[in-house]
């Protein structure tokens, strides 16, 4: 087989199928992926919102854990196809879109990636301006010291990008724990100043009435379930490493909603403080260092920060896009290429707007690409579960002109179902009354897409099976 498909323009050896000698991740590495990946400044952030937002600890705890635990569903759907055919996520896309109906798919993936690359950068950056402003404290008045900062940071994972992800491999390991040390730090400063816990977890919710709390809540939930839609999609391009089922499913179960929680706690916690502290909610980590008065103590966590960040940055957010970008043009864009359009996509983006707030960051942005991937992510599971029953001919998946070659490559149903779910979740921007549509994005666009795709692939299977004996008749 490898022989047939190495000659065509859809393979590349980025794309090809894990060999068994690659297949060597068990349940520990699943582990540690989530770990090292939920242990990350965006974690406390989107926990902090929640909080600044006007949820109390208790309703932002249930918030993080029930939406990881929902979008580890989706999560273990798409695993099964990676593990058992060793296939990455734009590959598996061309059984439901078409081979090249799949970078619709893909390039919708890998945008949203470029958004988060962005965002660390921009957290990235904003570590260095705040470190600088410790060490150098004239650069304060620099009017433009965020955005050359941020220019900075993006070099510093531009370079990385070009040098190979090889290059990173030795902060792998102390990502997580590095950032685990941060967020302890500032518990153990926060627990100091508001006088101990009971202080900090008695701040009120400050919604008076389950209605009003149930209108933050239910876009909070979404944009949760949002925060991890893009690796739920891509969670192939890992997946087809595992060496069974069974480790991948159980590293990842045990890893994901408990780690997100545990950080999101501290984030929760510390950003509780803020308000008995000052005043008012602080949910940016790296601004609430700045009011650190140790200098040593700065200094430390915003070169942990940076680091990390830089190794959360390349490992989140370049690995799939690349990919996603290879798959647009295999021969021509290696996986180096993509990773640098992703770069200058992530400046694209805008993130320093995206940040702006946490109305922007869960409502605007989270809750904006759920939209978009929610319905790939239902087209996929979909096809793959009930359409295929999970058999899928690997070598057609490199081939035009074979079993997924559908309408000159494209899949036009499969492309109808996504538009119909998308849309059905963006319209809740156009009126008040149907807003619900749009704080359900992911889970409307979901089911929308799901049940479509279904429905015209199944016209479409009985109109050829009822074309069929005319078609014999014919002869």
């Amino acid at each position: 087989m490898r022989s047939r498909i190495e000659s065509s323009p859809l393979y590349n050896s980025d794309l090809a199928p894990a060999s068994a000698e690659k297949r060597h991740w068990g349940m520990y590495n699943f582990a540690a992926l989530w770990i090292s990946m939920s242990v990350n400044i965006l974690t406390y952030m989107l926990a902090a919102s929640l909080i600044q937002g006007g949820m109390n600890w208790k309703q932002a705890v249930a918030t993080i854990f029930i939406g990881n635990v929902i979008v580890l569903a989706p999560m273990l759907l798409n695993s099964h196809p990676g593990a058992k055919y060793g296939i990455p996520f734009p590959v598996l896309a061309r059984a439901s879109f078409g081979v090249l109906g799949a970078n619709v798919a893909a390039v919708l993936r890998a945008l949203v990636a470029c958004g988060w690359f962005g965002i660390q950068a921009w957290i990235g950056g904003e570590a260095i301006s705040t470190l600088l402003a410790t060490l150098l404290p004239s650069w304060k008045d620099f009017p433009y010291g965020a955005p050359v900062c941020f220019f900075i940071f993006w070099l510093i994972n531009l370079a990385v990008v070009l040098k190979g992800i090889e290059y990173i491999r030795i902060l792998q390991g102390i990502s997580a724990p590095v950032l685990l040390c941060v967020g302890l730090l500032l518990l153990g400063w926060a627990y100091h100043s508001a006088g101990g816990f009971g202080p900090m977890l008695s701040v009120p919710s400050r919604f008076t009435s389950f209605p009003a709390f149930l209108k933050f809540l239910v876009p909070a939930l979404n944009g949760t379930v949002g925060f991890w839609a893009t690796v739920s999609l891509n969670i192939p391009d890992f997946t087809r490493f595992a060496r069974n089922q069974r480790e991948q499913v159980i590293g990842q179960a045990l890893a994901l909603p408990t780690t997100m929680t545990l950080y999101a706690f501290v984030g929760i916690v510390v950003t509780s403080a803020t308000v008995v502290i000052y005043g008012t909610a602080i949910w940016d980590p790296v601004q609430l260092l700045s009011r650190f008065h140790s200098p040593v103590a700065v200094v430390i966590s915003l070169v942990a920060i940076v680091l990390a960040t830089l190794n959360v940055n390349i490992g989140a957010n370049v690995v799939s896009p690349a990919n996603d970008f290879s798959n647009l043009w295999p021969q021509g864009i290696s996986f180096r290429a993509g990773g640098v359009i992703t770069c200058f996509m992530g400046v694209a983006m805008m993130p320093w707007k995206l940040l702006a707030n946490y109305r922007t960051f869960i409502l605007g942005w989270l809750g904006g690409y759920a939209a978009v991937l929610g319905p790939v992510a239902g087209i996929m599971i979909c096809d793959y579960f009930v359409v295929r029953r999970r058999v899928l001919h690997v070598e057609d998946l490199y081939l035009r002109g074979g079993l997924y070659e559908y309408s000159r490559g494209f899949n036009w149903r499969a492309v109808i179902a996504l538009a119909l779910g998308a849309g059905t979740a963006l319209a809740g921007l156009a009126s008040p009354s149907i807003h619900a549509l749009y704080d359900y994005s992911w889970f409307v666009g979901f089911a929308v897409s799901f049940v479509s795709y279904y429905f015209f692939m199944r016209t479409q299977n009985q109109a050829a099976t009822n074309a069929e004996p005319a078609s014999v008749a014919s002869h």
